[in-house]
């Protein structure tokens, strides 16, 4: 959410960074709101301080017998009593209309971030290994023989409808096997703290992590009012609101395996085929809540986490920015990771590492006390997939393919699956 104070004191600055994210100005009619509530609280006060003096004098006039004064200051106070009682109520109208029409307006991109108007305008900022060669058109990922008898769409479709997808067998561990290989990786080696958080969540967490009110349709509500969360984002995130930690205690650096349900709003006809688009799929989510002035190396850490999974795995990536015009609501700057996947010929999203800066922060009111004195400030939170396990499941099996139908599992794997690193055409790990 953004500051009022600062559009108040820059309105062109403002106005020009929602031009980068091609939007029309808006800081008058949000300066006109803030006006109109700032004048209103000021007339309240006003009318306070009469009904406060009027308060005063009662007792006065009717101690000296004059009881027409008497009357008319009693009926000063009750006419202030009324014209306060009407300002409050329009003050709290205009701050909600207020809060309203900022909770909706997107954050602004940081001055290095590429202008452009969609995804072929970012830009690329890091490539890793070389796309293999086959002998043969290589198969996406659910054609592959040794995946067909584990990767169940039709039972799926029966349980739950389209966009479900049932793993059984070696795929199935072979998908839990790259979520641990993950957070073990993150525990041990990238110095995250693993949760293990609810994946049912009240507004509040939902707002306070911007997925509300904007993006309300894209998410799961239940009958008793809970969010299925989109990703761990949001408990990870949401777990510092309203707190002020002790500035020694930053970063925080955390991580977490859940299920994540998305509705998937908006993308009908979209990566129908196979499990690369899912309205219920597993993330290993990373997060960090971080001081203001150390928020942009955190992301560039942040991104060094995820590309190192995919290193370890030897799957070919290629790392973007984000322009403008291509990032999400929340975000500052994103660095997307795309994962090099032969069955599609293509590089497809697997991470998105975004600093929100102190928008966040903001919404849902975490804070910090700095070392040296002073007032608490915002902190700045920062989130990234670390990565979202079925994509990477997607992509180990397509880069892993064989002529006759096998796949070659990556050797770092072999820990989390007895050392067996072949899916034979039939379907077992050997």
């Amino acid at each position: 959410m953004h500051d009022i104070r600062t559009i108040r004191d820059d309105p062109a600055a403002f106005d020009a960074g929602l031009a980068r994210r091609g939007l029309a100005p808006m800081s008058s009619e949000l300066l006109a709101l803030d006006t109109a509530r700032r004048a209103t609280i000021t007339a309240s006060e006003a009318a306070l301080a009469e009904r406060n003096a009027a308060s005063k004098q009662v007792g006065a006039a009717k101690a000296s017998g004059d009881e027409a004064e008497f009357e008319r200051l009693r009926g000063l106070v009750a006419d202030k009593k009324a014209e306060i009682a009407r300002l409050e109520e329009e003050a709290r109208t205009t701050d909600a209309a207020l809060r309203t029409a900022l909770l909706e307006i997107p954050n602004l991109p940081d001055a290095d971030v590429p202008d452009g108007a969609d995804e072929d305008d970012n830009v690329e900022v890091n490539r890793w290994g070389t796309p293999a060669t086959f002998d043969i058109t290589p198969k996406e990922h659910f054609e592959i023989a040794g995946v067909v008898p584990g990767m169940d769409f039709e039972t799926a479709a029966k349980l739950s409808g389209a966009r479900f997808v049932l793993l059984r067998g070696a795929v199935a561990r072979i998908h839990r096997a790259l979520a641990q290989f993950m957070l073990d990786t993150h525990t041990e080696e990238n110095g995250l703290v693993e949760h293990m958080t609810p994946v049912l969540v009240r507004d509040d967490a939902m707002l306070g992590t911007d997925k509300l009110p904007k993006f309300g349709d894209e998410s799961f509500l239940t009958r008793e009012g809970y969010w299925l969360i989109p990703t761990s984002e949001v408990t990870l995130t949401y777990s510092v609101a309203g707190d002020v930690l002790d500035e020694a205690a930053l970063p925080r650096r955390m991580t977490a395996h859940t299920l994540c349900f998305r509705s998937e709003a908006g993308s009908a006809g979209r990566d129908t085929a196979g499990m690369l688009r899912q309205h219920q799929f597993e993330k290993v989510e990373m997060v960090s809540v971080t001081h203001p002035d150390r928020s942009r190396d955190e992301l560039d850490r942040m991104t060094r986490c995820a590309e190192g999974l995919l290193e370890k795995l030897g799957l070919p990536y290629r790392t973007v920015v984000l322009c403008t015009g291509d990032m999400g609501f929340g975000a500052r700057r994103t660095h997307d990771i795309e994962v090099w996947l032969p069955g599609q010929n293509t590089y497809r999203e697997i991470s998105s590492c975004s600093t929100t800066g102190d928008f966040q922060a903001r919404r849902m009111n975490a804070r910090f006390k700095p070392a040296s004195g002073g007032k608490p400030e915002f902190v700045h939170t920062l989130n990234g997939s670390g990565l979202a396990v079925g994509r990477c499941l997607i992509a180990v099996l397509e880069n892993g393919q064989r002529a006759d139908g096998s796949v070659i599992l990556p050797e770092v794997l072999g820990p989390w699956l007895g050392g067996k690193l072949t899916l034979t055409p039939e379907g077992d790990l050997v």
